[in-house]
């Protein structure tokens, strides 16, 4: 496999910096489920799928959601925005272990 190099650095290890850079955290543990925001599992429990309310939200970036007494952390794995109203969007989220 051949990557583009620019100044000594691969492009792929390139893309792998910026988006570490660039992560964020949303935390969405002081909403309530079901009002603002909707969770399920899937896939058996090895995944979930939210939708919710916020912009700049993107992939690779973090949700902190309650379950009950537990924060728990998740990885956006692929996110879609909604034409109306824009800031609504629906994602795949990938659990994180503590």
């Amino acid at each position: 496999m051949n990557f583009i190099s620019w100044s000594g650095l691969s492009l792929a290890n390139f893309t792998g910096y910026l988006s570490q850079k660039q992560q964020i955290t949303h935390d969405y543990s002081q909403l309530v489920p079901g009002r603002d925001y909707v969770f399920e599992l899937i896939n058996e429990g090895t995944e979930g799928q939210m939708t919710g309310v916020g912009k700049g939200i993107k992939p690779l970036d973090y949700i902190i959601l309650q379950h009950g007494s537990e924060s728990c952390r998740y990885q956006v794995e692929a996110i879609d925005y909604y034409l109306e109203p824009p800031d609504m969007w629906m994602a795949l989220l990938k659990p994180l272990l503590s």
